[in-house]
């Protein structure tokens, strides 16, 4: 069997354990190099992980003759750039989500791929992830009946950081937002492989903290082309912790968790049935086996470019009147 071959561009924290390995540990596949702007910490992530080569520099990776695809695992604001390059060499790209800043550069993304004949995949690794999909099973079955909304919470507390040492994923010039861009995605994207697409969205964001720039706040009502309904709130300077995901149905309803490893809820009027579905030790293994598959021509992906990009339109669409407290 072919093995794929393949290159990291931005080998921080999210491909320690959630991802990296799992190259590593798909069949069919092969991690053989990685790249970082500081090439101290490319060489020691090469030399952790086992990886033959190192690169400082995303243009060498790309081109390496020995490299056939390659994971973009760097934050939302070089996205596009990298997929296009990669693009450019004709070589199969794993992006790393939220797909993009906006949903323009998504379907840039995905204009140049389809121009160059190569493979656009995005790691959203909950579409294969066996506790989602018994979830997805109990909706899709009819097991709570007709669906008839969606309710979704995700509270925090508030993080305080001194100006200059905020994370990226609370600055909007890089993350395209504030955690709303990097939690939601997972959630919206989810939805997505359930339900199908969103026809029509509208939110309100706010700052109400004043603790960074970004919104800490996002409400949130969509639509399905199904007609299935659906709210949402995100609140990240909560006094609680909160993570509820909840589909209502004519005979029952379906609850889980998106960030914890809590068991999916089956409640009908006969009773309540818990299904506890542990998460592999590398989360988007399932997701890198799909990816490889499908270049080996064994299979298919199910999160690639075209889907991404929709979720990254509801967001635009949920954050397209945000406001500063």
């Amino acid at each position: 069997m072919k093995t794929i071959r393949w290159g990291i561009i931005g080998c921080g924290n999210v491909t320690e354990v959630k991802s990296g390995p799992g190259f590593q540990k798909a069949q069919g596949s092969q991690l053989v190099a990685v790249m970082r702007r500081n090439a101290d910490l490319a060489k020691d992530y090469a030399q952790r992980h086992g990886v033959p080569k190192w690169y400082a520099d995303a243009d060498a990776l790309i081109h390496d003759p020995e490299v056939d695809a390659v994971y973009i695992a760097t934050p939302p604001s070089s996205h596009r750039e990298y997929a296009l390059a990669v693009a450019r060499a004709g070589k199969p790209v794993y992006v790393e989500k939220p797909m993009a800043l906006n949903a323009v550069e998504c379907q840039e993304m995905v204009a140049a791929c389809r121009a160059a004949g190569t493979p656009l995949f995005v790691a959203y690794y909950r579409r294969a992830l066996p506790r989602f999909l018994k979830a997805k099973e109990l909706v899709t079955s009819g097991a709570i009946g007709e669906l008839r909304f969606v309710d979704v919470l995700l509270t925090q507390p508030l993080e305080v950081y001194p100006p200059d040492q905020l994370p990226w994923r609370l600055r909007p010039e890089i993350a395209g937002g504030g955690l709303f861009m990097d939690l939601a995605s997972h959630t919206l994207d989810f939805l997505d492989f359930v339900l199908g697409p969103v026809s029509r969205a509208r939110g309100f964001a706010r700052n109400q903290a004043g603790a960074y720039r970004a919104e800490d706040i996002v409400s949130a009502a969509f639509e399905f082309e199904s007609g299935v309904q659906a709210v949402g709130t995100w609140c990240f300077s909560s006094f609680e912790t909160a993570d509820r995901l909840t589909f209502v149905g004519s005979g029952g309803k379906v609850r889980l968790s998106m960030f914890s490893s809590e068991p999916v809820r089956f409640e009908t009027p006969g009773g309540v049935e818990v299904f506890d579905v542990p998460n592999p030790p590398h989360v988007q293994q399932p997701l890198i086996q799909q990816v490889v598959n499908e270049l080996l021509g064994l299979g298919s992906c199910v999160s690639t470019g075209e889907s991404a990009s929709r979720t990254s339109w509801v967001m635009d669409q949920i954050l397209r009147e945000r406001t500063s407290g």
